[in-house]
């Protein structure tokens, strides 16, 4: 259990304050109009990730006894964490930007998470594999898996949307760069590990 409470907890925070449409979302309506705004799009995940989640975990019953198809998978996932890994380490830092007037905070994190790409693939290329090894082990590997990774995703927006509130210089900062190296290069590590999983999968290792 330990090693899928320390994955959902390094992916949950390495998604969380990475630069993307969200996270620049979450940004702009606390600068626009309240740290409360931008916390009701830093929980938004929470709500468009159901229907994905429940697919991912369809999905990896019907393919648990098919090793092959789950190796190429996981070596697609692998690489999908490696890019992560590799824009985290070349971050520069956050842009900010206030040119968003409207309101309804929700219903545009909702809208951002749904349109954006990085869900899908997260969850069908990394998350399926991750859920099925759990669900080989225990149920509750799977509940401290998602768990952990909601708790620090969302968590981890809501804390810098509280940060922007304060201090807008933060997401510039050298701090904040920092952070970003140092997860980007444990999601390298992380990525090779995946990639290992896909490899000895296919029989290839």
């Amino acid at each position: 259990m330990i090693f899928f409470l320390t994955t959902g907890i390094i992916l949950g925070l390495s998604a969380g304050i990475a630069p993307g449409p969200l996270l620049a979302l979450v940004i702009s309506e606390t600068l626009r109009h309240d740290i409360k705004a931008g916390i009701k799009v830093a929980i938004a995940p929470i709500i468009t990730d159901i229907p994905i989640i429940i697919l991912t975990l369809l999905i990896s019953a019907s393919l648990s006894e098919f090793s092959s198809i789950l190796g190429v998978v996981s070596l697609f996932g692998g690489f999908f964490v490696l890019y992560l890994g590799i824009e985290s380490i070349r971050s520069k830092g956050t842009k900010i930007d206030i040119t968003t007037t409207q309101s309804k905070t929700l219903q545009k994190g909702i809208l951002t998470n749904l349109l954006s790409p990085h869900p899908y693939l997260f969850w069908f290329t990394v998350g399926a594999p991750i859920i099925t090894k759990a669900m080989q082990q225990d149920i509750l590997c799977v509940a401290a898996f998602l768990t952990a990774f909601y708790s620090l995703l969302v968590g981890s927006k809501i804390v810098l949307a509280v940060i922007t509130g304060t201090s807008r210089s933060f997401l510039t900062g050298r701090a904040y760069i920092h952070i970003m190296r140092i997860l980007g290069t444990i999601l390298c590590i992380f990525a090779g590990l995946l990639i290992k999983d896909g490899l000895q999968l296919l029989d290839w290792l």
